[in-house]
């Protein structure tokens, strides 16, 4: 259980078009920020070259994906590019309650979801600088055929759209400036009055000023 002291954790969700570099930003957050956790998702698509089950992703089949769907077991869930991708509830809510921060990292149709039941969480876009450096990265990173690359394009240019359901916008121009600034967000949010009420309840208990005094 959390004590009145222990500030709950915070839900950061990071969305962006692919090759925007969310998965290089994630792992410098959690490489230097060990009061961060991340939450694996879950899919149905095949791993790639490198990836393995319960680090990159929970790879599941389409009928044992549709069982947790069923049952409830999903914070959000979506289908994207042919496959499906889910957030495990569990342990989303059980980091979070411990007082650890969360950080997903999932598509615009699943921020939204989860932005529904998690309206408190902190939500950012990552962005490249232009659409020309969004290209090269895509056809840099070798894993998705010219069909592939142009119909992940096209999508990035309609998520744009969707961008005003995010509370931050952050350009990755370089690793080290988006990671900075997604700190400096996350710093500024645990200031939030909102966030403190343990804390200024806490205050008061301990205080020879009462509430109703000020």
């Amino acid at each position: 259980m959390r004590t009145n002291m222990t500030q709950q954790g915070i839900l950061i969700v990071l969305s962006g078009p692919s090759g925007a570099g969310k998965g290089t930003i994630c792992r410098e957050l959690l490489r230097s920020n060990p009061n961060l956790q991340y939450s694996i998702s879950a899919t149905t698509r095949q791993p790639r070259a490198g990836e393995a089950n319960g680090i990159n992703y929970w790879f599941l089949s389409k009928h044992e994906f549709e069982s947790m769907a069923e049952q409830n077991d999903l914070l959000e869930w979506a289908e994207v590019y042919g496959n499906y991708y889910g957030t495990p509830r569990r342990y989303v809510a059980e980091q979070l309650e411990s007082g650890k921060d969360v950080v997903l990292e999932i598509d615009i149709q699943g921020a939204m979801r989860v932005k529904e039941k998690f309206p408190e969480g902190v939500y950012i876009y990552i962005i490249p600088p232009s659409s020309d450096e969004l290209a090269e990265r895509i056809n840099k990173r070798g894993t998705d055929s010219p069909d592939s690359i142009k119909k992940r394009l096209g999508c990035a240019s309609e998520e744009l759209s969707c961008v005003y359901n995010y509370h931050y916008l952050v350009v990755n121009d370089k690793i080290a400036s988006a990671v900075r600034n997604i700190e400096a967000i996350i710093a500024a949010e645990k200031c939030k009055v909102q966030r403190n009420h343990n804390l200024i309840e806490n205050f008061f208990r301990h205080s020879c000023v009462r509430k109703e005094d000020l």
